[in-house]
């Protein structure tokens, strides 16, 4: 059978000319059906997210050529596209069950087990598929980022050494150097690779986020916390939650020994008040150091739509931040005439209020797109409107509220904290799902 449309077909995928190679690859099966031009025909529909397309081609593959490693390889791959890891992991050690030979089917058993913070699983997976292709530089970029994830700087840095002197025109090692070099604290040795790597390959996505990253580490305090951040990512996910949850505990002990120890309460409101400013700065360090990109010549072009619209909506709430903030001093001031102590009280609380609101509105665009933004947006929009009422309401006289209106007031103002208290609960869950496509 003449095989020179599917020839062209794969020549178009690896070039990411899809529509071109799914012309290609559709003329292949008019002239007859084959696994091999189904499977490359899945690949070409994932790559266009026309996914119902791509499983009706790969199941076809399989069913065609069921004891064929390549059809349940292209099912893995689609799987993962559509944000299934656990299924694409079965489809793809079936590919390697029936042939445990190819270097490919470990990159990409390693790659899920990257997405799924599995550092371990996917140095083993490097190492299985460097065993058999010791050149692959795919699985060697693989190994590099599992060293690094699991803190082995010195054989990290080795790997990606090799890699760079192996292939220096390689723009995912670039990229890799520039994430280690972000690891150790080295953001400005970090923009040049990452610099480099967009320059070989302006469309690769994970050095665009890492010249994000090493742009804010220009800062000294966004160096500290990514330098936090980034050893947090090192941790497996039930130590982060145990040094979360251990953190919250002592922080409350140490607040509750503050209320029953006034001799004591000098030395320990500085350790809540310190901790506090540290748990705040870590959910808007993020969104924070995005905005004063926003304002630079240079970072706004590296910045994503999301991470721009995330900014603007931090900027928003931190100007209704600022007028909260300056009815508050214009009300102990007395500027609108004379105002009850605890209407004062109120205001500073409605203040309180409006910088919180930036916590939930802030992780909106850091969840993925679909079902977890649509819940935070929710989530967001329901407290802001509760802190709106709130504040509202406040800026009258409270002796002129009908009591209609007082009593579910006070409910909302004593309910607000623990909402937000909750948002970020829900949002830390919301920014870790990835909705199945």
């Amino acid at each position: 059978m003449n095989d020179a449309h599917f020839q062209r077909g794969s020549l178009l995928y690896h070039q990411g000319r899809y529509a071109d190679a799914i012309g290609e690859l559709q003329l292949q099966l008019a002239a007859g059906e084959s696994f091999p031009t189904h499977s490359l025909l899945a690949l070409c529909f994932s790559e266009q997210q026309k996914y119902p397309e791509a499983m009706e081609h790969v199941q076809r593959a399989i069913h065609l050529a069921p004891d064929k490693p390549l059809g349940h390889y292209a099912l893995a791959q689609v799987l993962l596209q559509r944000n299934r890891p656990a299924e694409a992991q079965a489809a793809i050690e079936e590919a390697i069950r029936l042939d445990p030979s190819d270097a490919d089917y470990y990159a990409l058993l390693g790659g899920i087990a990257l997405r799924q913070s599995r550092w371990r699983d996917a140095l083993n997976a490097a190492n299985q598929g460097l065993a058999i292709e010791p050149e692959h530089q795919f699985l060697i970029n693989l190994r590099a980022t599992a060293l690094v994830k699991l803190g082995d700087r010195a054989a990290a840095a080795a790997t990606i050494g090799q890699a760079l002197a192996r292939r220096p025109d390689d723009p995912l090692t670039h990229a890799n150097q520039g994430w280690a070099l972000l690891h150790e604290g080295q953001p400005y040795k970090a923009l040049e690779h990452f610099r480099e790597a967009l320059r070989l390959n302006p469309e690769l996505e994970w050095a665009r986020l890492g010249i994000v990253e090493a742009l804010k580490a220009r800062n000294f305090l966004y160096r500290a916390m990514l330098g936090y951040f980034l050893w947090m990512s090192r941790l497996p996910a039930n130590v982060r939650i145990g040094l979360v949850g251990g953190a919250l505990a002592a922080n409350w002990i140490i607040g509750d020994l503050a209320v029953r120890s006034p001799h004591l309460a000098p030395f320990l409101w500085p350790v809540l008040y310190a901790y506090f400013a540290f748990v705040l700065l870590s959910w808007l360090s993020y969104p924070l150091f995005n905005l004063l990109l926003r304002i630079d010549k240079f970072g706004r072009h590296a910045l994503s739509a999301d991470q721009r619209s995330g900014a603007n909506v931090l900027a928003v709430c931190l100007g209704i931040f600022l007028l909260a903030a300056g009815r508050s001093i214009a009300a102990r001031l007395g500027w609108f005439g004379p105002t009850a102590v605890r209407q004062v009280e109120l205001i500073d609380y409605c203040t309180q209020m409006c910088a919180l609101l930036a916590l939930p509105a802030s992780a909106i665009y850091i969840c993925d797109s679909g079902w977890p933004r649509q819940v935070m947006i929710a989530i967001t929009a329901a407290l802001a409107a509760a802190v709106g009422l709130v504040t509202l309401v406040v800026g009258f006289s409270l002796s002129d509220v009908s009591p209609l209106i007082l009593t579910p007031l006070v409910m909302v103002i004593r309910a607000l904290p623990f909402g937000m208290l909750a948002s970020q609960i829900a949002a830390n869950y919301l920014m870790g799902a990835s909705p199945k496509k």
